[in-house]
C-alpha cells in the first residue's frame, strides 16, 4: 500500500482483512454453544424488537433518504411487518425447537426415534436495497430463531439504512454472535471466499449465480431469494375495477422497486381497453395529477436505475405517467400498450415503475405465454370465474401465487415464500424460516438391556429365517 492511496481506501482495506477474523470469533462463541438455549433465541429476538421500536424514527428518515419510501408504507412494509414476524417467532419458538418424535419399525426394536432441531452453525445473510430493513431483519429472525451465529451484509445501495443497522442493532443483540459488515463488492467478496454453514442471498440471478459458486467450494448450502418478470393475468370475467386498484398498489408501491411486484399483464382482449383507462384513472386517484408531488409515492434508488428504465419506455405506447425527473431520482407511474413481447421491457425484470400491458385472445395463450418464460417469483391471476383461477394455477409454476390480489400471500406467515427456478431456491417466513436454518437430525436410541443375538453372526438357518421375517 502506498502512503498516496485514499484513507477510505485504507479503511475498507482494513475492514475487509478483518472478515477472516471476524467469522472465525462468531464460529467459536456458537461452538461454545453460547446461540443454542432457548433463553438466547428469544433475548436476541426482544432485542431485535426493541431495535425496531426504539430507533423507528431513524429507520424511517433512513428509507425515505435511500429510497423515498413514504412513512405509512415504510412502517407497514418494513417495521410492522417485521414486527409482527419476530411475534410469531417468539410465540411458537419453543413448539419449533421440539424434538419431533417419529414411529420407529419392529426390525429395530425396542428403540425410540425423534428428530432434533440442530442450528447449522454461522449463517451469512446478504440483504437487498429495495427492502433494506426487512429483507435483513427478516431472515436474521429464522437465522436466530435457530440458534446460529449470524453476519449479515446490508445493501451498500441503500447507505442510510445499512448504517442504522451498523450503528445500532448492536446494542440490541449478542454481539459476539451477531455483527454487521457494511461494504460493497470487496467485503462481499471477501465473506464469500469464508466457508459457512449456510448463505441466503436476496437478489437478481447474476449474483445469485455468484453466490452459489463460491458456496460451492466449501459446499455450503444456500437459499437464493431472486426475482424474475412475475405475470398478472386478467381473465373477461375479473372484476375490473377492484382489478386495477390492486395491480397498481402491487406494482407502484416503493416505485415498483419490489420482487413480486405485477411486471406485466396478460389481459384478454375482450376487457383490454376497459382495463387500461381504469388502470390510468387509479393512478390518479391513488397519487393525483402529478405523482411527483404526492406524499404516498417513492423514487427510484438512484440515478444509473433512472436511467436504466428511461431507456424501457419506447417499448410501447404511453398510456399513464412517462414523466422523469433524474435529480429527484423520479419517474412516474407509467403504464405501457402496443408491447412486443421481445421488446427491452419484456426481457428482464423491470425492477421500476413501469408496467406493460398486453393483450391476449384466451387464457390458454396466456397460459402458454407464461410458460414459455422463466418460472416467476409470483404469479398474479384476476377471476370471478373460480374455475379460470384455478385452472391457471394448476398449469403455470410460480413460487407463489395470488388470485384476485398482488402481494398478500406474504402477509401469511404459514405460506413459505420462495422462488422456483430462475427465480430462487428454499423458502422462510413463519416456520419456515425456522427450519431454512435448522438441521433436522436423525436420532435413534436403543436400551441395551435387552441385546438380541439374531443380529449378529454366524447366521444359522433360524436366524436367517427370523431376519427375513423382520427385513
Amino acid at each position: 500500500m502506498t502512503t498516496t492511496e485514499p484513507v477510505a481506501s485504507r479503511a475498507k482495506s482494513e475492514k475487509t482483512r478483518a472478515i477472516p477474523t471476524l467469522v472465525a470469533s462468531l464460529r467459536a462463541e456458537f461452538d461454545r454453544g453460547r446461540t443454542r438455549s432457548l433463553e438466547w433465541r428469544l433475548d436476541q429476538l426482544e432485542g431485535i424488537r426493541r431495535f425496531l421500536k426504539d430507533r423507528e424514527e431513524a429507520i424511517l428518515e433512513a428509507l425515505a433518504s435511500d429510497l423515498g419510501k413514504p412513512r405509512l408504507e415504510a412502517h407497514s412494509t418494513e417495521v410492522s411487518y417485521t414486527l409482527n414476524e419476530i411475534t410469531e417467532a417468539k410465540r411458537l419458538l419453543k413448539k419449533w425447537m421440539a424434538p419431533e418424535k417419529v414411529s420407529s419399525p419392529l426390525m429395530v426394536q425396542p428403540a425410540k426415534s425423534y428428530i432434533h432441531k440442530d442450528p447449522l452453525g454461522v449463517v451469512l445473510i446478504i440483504a437487498p436495497w429495495n427492502y433494506p430493513l426487512g429483507l435483513v431483519l427478516g431472515p436474521l429472525i429464522g437465522a436466530i430463531a435457530a440458534g446460529n451465529s449470524v453476519i449479515i451484509k446490508p445493501s451498500e445501495v441503500a447507505p442510510k439504512t445499512s448504517a442504522v443497522l451498523a450503528q445500532y442493532l448492536g446494542e440490541y443483540v449478542d454481539p459476539a454472535c451477531v455483527a454487521v459488515v457494511e461494504g460493497a463488492v470487496p467485503e462481499t467478496t471477501e465473506l464469500l471466499a469464508e466457508r459457512f454453514d449456510h448463505i441466503f442471498y436476496t437478489g437478481n440471478g447474476a449474483v445469485g449465480r455468484i453466490v452459489m459458486a463460491a458456496a460451492a467450494k466449501h459446499l455450503t448450502p444456500v437459499t437464493l431469494e431472486l426475482g424474475g418478470k412475475s405475470p398478472t393475468i386478467i381473465d373477461r370475467s375479473a372484476n375490473l375495477d377492484v382489478a386495477a386498484k390492486r395491480v397498481a398498489w402491487g406494482k407502484f408501491s416503493n416505485a415498483g422497486q419490489t420482487c413480486v411486484a405485477p411486471d406485466y399483464v396478460l389481459c384478454h382482449r375482450d376487457v383490454y381497453e376497459g382495463f387500461l383507462d381504469r388502470l390510468a384513472d387509479t393512478i390518479r386517484n391513488f397519487y393525483g395529477a402529478d405523482p411527483q408531488k404526492s406524499p404516498d409515492y417513492g423514487r427510484v434508488v438512484n440515478t444509473r436505475h433512472v436511467k436504466r428504465l428511461v431507456a424501457l419506455l419506447g417499448s410501447g405506447k404511453i398510456v399513464a405517467g412517462g414523466q422523469v425527473d433524474e435529480s429527484d431520482r423520479y419517474m412516474a407511474p407509467t403504464v405501457l400498450r402496443d408491447v412486443s413481447p421481445d421488446s427491452p421491457v419484456m426481457q428482464d425484470e423491470i425492477f421500476g415503475p413501469i408496467l406493460p400491458v398486453l393483450p391476449v385472445e384466451s387464457i390458454d395463450a396466456a397460459v402458454t405465454f407464461v410458460n414459455r418464460r422463466d418460472k416467476p417469483l409470483a404469479l398474479y391471476v384476476y377471476a370471478e370465474d373460480a374455475d379460470v383461477a384455478n385452472d391457471v394455477i394448476l398449469r403455470t409454476t410460480s413460487g407463489g401465487a395470488a388470485v384476485n390480489h398482488a402481494w398478500m400471500h406474504l402477509a401469511n406467515h404459514d405460506l413459505p415464500f420462495g422462488g422456483v427456478g430462475e427465480s430462487g431456491m428454499g423458502n422462510y417466513h413463519g416456520r419456515a424460516s425456522f427450519d431454512c436454518f435448522t438441521h433436522r437430525r436423525s436420532v435413534l436410541v436403543k436400551p441395551t438391556s435387552l441385546d438380541a443375538p439374531v443380529l449378529y453372526p454366524p447366521y444359522n438357518d433360524t436366524k436367517k429365517k427370523i431376519l427375513k421375517m423382520l427385513l
